[in-house]
């Protein structure tokens, strides 16, 4: 019984290791180490959160498959990279850059983080400040408009 368990175990955890087919691994081991290095921080744009090294979709296959022409055409890494960018578009990183128009996206959450706590700072004092509202409950006038309201 818990010889298939161990088996199941060994399958679930060996899955990612799979999505790459013996079909595209290249002979020489360094290109094969910088090709994984790449696939490994390129996003897969079938699965979303998968690096297409983990993906076992075609369009992943491609794209590992496109890596490993650019590295054995003599392409170093950030240019095999810079050639799926120009190709994909730049939601195929997996870490966006954060150069240009990106910069807005890493500086929004903590600017948009600061106003809020401004905010709260700024409410928090002006309720501080604010005139109590009277204790002393109803007067006279206001008893006897209530008692005509609720015997209507």
């Amino acid at each position: 019984m818990l010889r298939p368990l161990l088996v199941a175990l060994c399958v679930a955890l060996a899955s990612p290791a799979w999505a790459v087919q013996p079909d595209e691994i290249l002979d020489d081991p360094v290109l094969e180490s910088r090709a994984r290095d790449i696939s490994a921080g390129l996003r897969c744009l079938v699965c979303r959160n998968e690096s297409i090294d983990e993906s076992n979709a075609d369009l992943a296959r491609d794209m590992r498959l496109l890596v490993r022409e650019r590295l054995v055409a003599g392409d170093s890494n950030e240019a095999a990279v810079a050639f799926i960018v120009d190709r994909y578009g730049e939601y195929v990183l997996l870490r966006p850059t954060t150069a240009g128009a990106n910069i807005i996206l890493w500086v929004a959450a903590p600017i948009m983080f600061l106003i809020a706590l401004g905010s709260a700072a700024v409410y928090l004092r002006q309720r501080d400040k604010a005139p109590e509202a009277d204790k002393a409950g109803l007067n006279d006038d206001e008893k006897r408009r209530l008692a005509e309201l609720l015997k209507e």
